[in-house]
């Protein structure tokens, strides 16, 4: 929990504060009980009216004072709460980002969303709840015993019997209750997987009639969830009843043996009351405190869980260089020296993906990569934008290892058109944005018509000024590919990789985006993986992968005589004369 001194720094003045004026307004109530004793033993009893209305005002003095510091106490929790917990979530966030993506696979999307948004609500709830009961508890439980033993120290003996019972529960309580809490948010986790799962795929379920299998899906994980939660709560109401009845108890005998002080003349009413009054005050302490144990398991798991995320060291660094300090050999060039990739989780077993992949790319040429499901096209796509980093071998880019490149460096050169285009909420414009925040409405255009996505953008409702549903929803799949390709085109990269980017769209649609795209990026180095023989064969080399390696390279009629599964696709794919096409 190391992480969370930075915020103590940070709020630990207002937060005294807090406690100061909570302190005041314990002592406020702590006051009450003893005046109250003198009025009934000192006024009442000698009809003193004068001394009544002096210790009523003094009470009632001392009340308002109380309400006072209660009131500020309030707002300066408010405060303090709500701002860690914006300063948490922000942090958390950040470090969520700097994770590899390696890192964030092995904690999964669901987690990684409780964790950001639950867990950290219940640490806030827990800090806010110190300022306002947490603390003041322990004041008032041991102010309570010091004012009954100033009061009656023999009677007092029995409010020293009843709190080592009452502790010895409380510990019993938070050491049973603990374990369940943490078991509940990792049961949370499975259902907001469920449902996460379920909403990025209805379009599928519904297709395919699995709404019954989603819901019993749905229904388990929810039962486990509720059958952790209805356990944790019950271990915490078993408890909360005993620690009644043991205080209950020790009312009693203040009672019984308070009225035998009373009968034979040692005790007087006044101080009964008031000793009645401190046990009842020992009792609230005691069961706000039983609460904010509850609480505090509860919020020790999402501690622990938030500590996971922010305390892991990213494997994955780039170093923090200013543009200047990068000198470029050949602009565009690429290059995979005998790398190696597999992925791994924890002590698993490593799944190799490539395989001693090893070739060249010179700047401004256009590379075609083609191959059967799963051979490692979309991987390597991935390790030159280093999302993971090679277990062997090196990837050299602009003749310099890419480890050397900035974050912000490494994705100024590098664009990628995504197998499944993603777009946000927003207008077409600011989706297209998104790869140049400073272009202007006339490159937007421009880079529209490269895509061939201009014609359709046209005839939508405002435009450009058309607002997109999340994710794309209101568009088809060819039409969010091209504002995909719109939208890597206009960041202007020294190397563009368009992976399956035109799998969506009709044979006629993917010749024109191909023929505006030789002619727009030329000294543009391009890597364009395809299932399409049709999409690639017009590259100044193919690349054929199977099985995690690179099984030949060349051109498509070198390729067409080499290479029995370029042969194979071409001769599914083809007609006879495109097939003999150089």
């Amino acid at each position: 929990m190391s992480y969370l001194h930075i915020y103590w720094k940070k709020y630990r003045f207002k937060f005294l504060t807090a406690i100061f004026f909570l302190s005041l307004e314990a002592l406020a109530d702590l006051l009450q009980p003893a005046l109250m004793s003198k009025i009934v033993d000192q006024g009442v009893a000698h009809s003193n009216l004068s001394f009544i209305e002096r210790y009523g005002l003094l009470m009632l003095l001392i009340t308002l004072i109380g309400a006072i510091c209660a009131c500020t106490r309030n707002i300066l929790s408010v405060i303090v709460s709500q701002k860690f917990a914006q300063d948490l979530r922000q942090d958390l966030y950040i470090k969520i980002q700097s994770l590899s993506q390696t890192q964030i696979d092995r904690f999964g999307n669901a987690t990684l969303i409780t964790r950001l948004t639950n867990d950290v609500t219940r640490v806030q709830t827990f800090a806010n709840g110190m300022m306002r009961i947490m603390m003041k508890a322990p004041l008032v439980g041991i102010g309570s015993l010091i004012m009954a033993v100033h009061l009656n120290s023999r009677l007092s003996l029995i409010l020293l019997g009843v709190a080592p019972i009452i502790a010895l529960l409380i510990f019993a309580n938070m050491k049973v209750s603990y374990p369940y809490f943490r078991k509940v948010q990792h049961a949370l986790d499975h259902v907001n997987r469920s449902m996460q799962d379920y909403l990025s795929g209805i379009r599928v379920v519904k297709v395919f009639n699995r709404s019954a299998y989603e819901q019993e899906r749905f229904n388990k994980n929810n039962q486990i969830l509720g059958r952790l939660s209805a356990t944790a709560s019950q271990i915490g109401s078993l408890f909360g009843p005993l620690i009644n009845l043991t205080v209950n108890f020790g009312v009693i005998a203040i009672l019984w043996f308070g009225g035998i002080g009373v009968n034979n003349g040692s005790m007087h009413v006044g101080a009964i009351i008031a000793f009645t009054n401190y046990m009842m005050q020992l009792l609230f302490a005691i069961m706000m405190v039983n609460n904010a144990f509850s609480m505090l398991v509860r919020a020790r798991a999402s501690t622990e869980r938030i500590g996971e995320v922010m305390n892991i060291e990213p494997d994955m660094s780039f170093p923090n260089l200013q543009s200047s300090d990068m000198v470029i050999d050949h602009m565009g060039s690429l290059q995979f020296e005998h790398v190696d990739f597999s992925f791994s989780s924890g002590n698993e077993h490593r799944r190799h993906v490539l395989t001693d992949i090893h070739f060249s790319v010179l700047p401004g040429e256009t590379i075609g990569i083609i191959g059967p499901i799963a051979s490692g096209k979309s991987t390597l796509a991935n390790l030159i934008l280093r999302f993971y980093d090679p277990d062997q071998g090196a990837i050299l880019l602009g003749g310099k290892n890419i480890k050397k490149y900035s974050e912000e460096q490494l994705r100024k050169k590098v664009a990628i058109v995504p197998q499944h285009s993603l777009l946000f909420s927003g207008s077409v414009i600011e989706n297209i944005r998104w790869g140049n925040e400073n272009a202007s409405d006339e490159e937007v255009i421009e880079a529209a018509k490269i895509a061939d996505a201009d014609t359709f953008v046209r005839k939508l409702p405002h435009g450009y000024g058309a607002m997109i549903g999340q994710g794309g929803v209101n568009l088809s799949g060819g039409q969010k590919q091209r504002l995909s390709i719109a939208r890597a085109l206009i960041r202007k990269p020294e190397i563009l990789i368009l992976d399956d980017a035109t799998s969506a769209v009709d044979a006629q649609t993917d010749k024109r985006i191909r023929n505006r795209l030789k002619q727009a990026i030329q000294g543009l180095t391009c890597i364009m993986i395809s299932q399409k023989v049709s999409s690639i064969m017009d590259a100044d080399r193919i690349l054929v992968l199977n099985q995690g390696r690179i099984e030949a390279m060349g051109k498509h009629d070198e390729l067409l005589a080499k290479s029995p599964f370029y042969r194979t696709v071409c001769d599914l794919q083809l007609a006879k004369g495109e097939r003999s096409r150089g």
